[in-house]
């Protein structure tokens, strides 16, 4: 029965609810696709106040004069972890416990974050920068468990809880689901977004909330009630429906991937939803493809002398996110492919990899002022012309529709040969001028280019 009425309010919100953005004020916030630093790809849930600082420092100086803007903390901020003797591996996967206050919401750890996270937050906003946290859905569990007072109501944790595993999230049990149908469980996040707020975050990324309608929108209204504006991020923790696109509205950032990591896959995975999702942007609401994995990744768990475990989540230690300690084990070739898609597609750009160690090669790729142009364009390009393995994807400029991008994408494992035919750019006649952007220079119609496997060539048109 649970179940069916779960069901039953989410229709209801779909019905009734296809002007949700009227929560939050997306156009102005969030005009183009938010471009950042997100935590989990080099630091899972073991991100630490050192760490953190030194990534800081490291995107004000590298990041933040080519328009990247959000220095976002990733899940397991509050974790009290038990700590392996003599190191700052953690011996779990996730923390035994978490750190609350007497209403259940959310504090710093005191194991990675002994002094707060103000000293973090203030040294943020004043490189001119804005903070981000990440939250799970829900009431945690250590509240329930405690029955702890829901903040200005006569409610307790245990009136809104929903204690049926088929409500709750399969893969983090911080919390329980909230049971938005009780009396006291909007003004439980109400109280919650309140409490982050003077924290002093202006991004909030909510994870394993998109099923949940009734809990996006009770975020939704909660944040537009604090006196200050907060980029909204929703991150599925499970399939994601387009035919709900109205609730997925309410928010600035629509996750449509599962966790991209360095593997072709995953690329793979990008290009499906890319097809899937086209057409869905607008200002104030982006399709989001995840966090850019270049650089070094899992920084926290040792590396191994055991090179089958570099990437497949076998490392010595059992930790969050995939694989050991390593380089982004994607090829250059794969590393343009990857980029090339984001700029295409408009999705956010939040880096994952490790700044303060950030290759010179990567550095150039995320803030390539090509590259970031097309981005923030903020137009998904469509799929012009397919054949065997080769995909060619285009966007044409907003303000001057005439010039634009073409991503000659080779989808597989061989090189592949392309003569740059302008019908298969989608031209009618040459009067265009062309440059490969990455290869940094001027090209013909008709000239003939080799693409190495999973290979691209960017390039950028303009009319003559």
């Amino acid at each position: 029965m649970k179940i069916i009425s779960r069901v039953f309010i989410f229709l209801i919100f779909f019905i009734f609810n296809t002007h949700a953005s009227k929560y939050l004020n997306n156009e102005q916030l969030a005009i183009t696709p938010p471009m950042g630093w997100n935590s989990f790809d080099s630091y899972g849930v073991y991100l630490h106040e050192e760490a953190a600082l030194s990534n800081l420092e490291a995107m004000a100086e590298k990041l933040k004069p080519h328009g990247y803007e959000y220095f976002v903390i990733d899940n397991g901020w509050f974790g009290e972890y038990v700590l392996q003797e003599g190191t700052i591996f953690p011996a779990e996967k996730h923390a035994h416990d978490i750190r609350i206050n007497e209403y259940g919401y959310f504090l710093p750890s005191n194991v990675y974050f002994p002094n707060g996270l103000d000293r973090i937050v203030k040294r943020c906003h004043s490189l001119g920068l804005k903070f981000g946290l990440h939250l799970m859905r829900g009431i945690p569990r250590k509240a329930y468990e405690l029955n702890l007072p829901i903040e200005g109501t006569s409610f307790t944790a245990r009136d809104i809880a929903e204690t049926d595993p088929n409500e709750n999230c399969k893969w983090c049990d911080y919390c329980y689901a909230v049971d938005m149908t009780k009396p006291g469980a909007q003004e439980w996040y109400d109280g919650l977004i309140r409490h982050v707020s003077k924290i002093g975050v202006d991004m909030i990324k909510y994870d394993d909330i998109v099923p949940h309608p009734d809990e996006v929108e009770a975020v939704a209204k909660a944040i537009a009630k604090v006196d200050k504006p907060i980029l909204l991020s929703l991150s599925p923790g499970g399939k994601v429906n387009p035919e709900a696109i109205d609730f997925f509205r309410m928010a600035n950032m629509l996750r449509v991937t599962k966790d991209v990591w360095d593997e072709q896959s995953y690329i793979d995975e990008c290009f499906k939803a890319w097809r899937k999702w086209e057409g869905k942007e607008q200002p104030g609401f982006w399709i989001d493809m995840d966090m850019i994995p270049f650089g070094e990744l899992q920084l926290m768990s040792p590396p191994s002398s055991d090179l089958s475990k570099t990437v497949l989540d076998k490392g010595d230690i059992a930790l969050s996110g995939k694989g050991v300690h390593r380089k982004c084990q994607l090829s250059k070739s794969q590393m343009e492919t990857f980029i090339t898609m984001r700029a295409l597609a408009a999705s956010p750009l939040m880096m994952g990899g490790d700044l303060p160690s950030l290759d010179d090669f990567s550095l150039k790729l995320i803030t390539n002022q090509e590259m970031l142009a097309c981005n923030q364009n903020g137009v998904m390009g469509s799929l012009i012309h397919e054949e065997s393995d080769l995909e060619i994807w285009r966007v044409f400029e907003k303000k001057y529709n005439k010039n634009g991008w073409i991503g000659v994408f080779n989808r597989s494992e061989n090189n592949v040969e392309i003569g740059l035919k302008k019908e298969q750019l989608g031209f009618l006649s040459d009067n265009y001028r062309l440059f490969d952007i990455w290869n940094e220079k001027k090209i013909d119609f008709g000239t003939v280019i080799n693409l190495k496997p999973n290979g691209v060539i960017f390039i950028k048109f303009k009319k003559l």
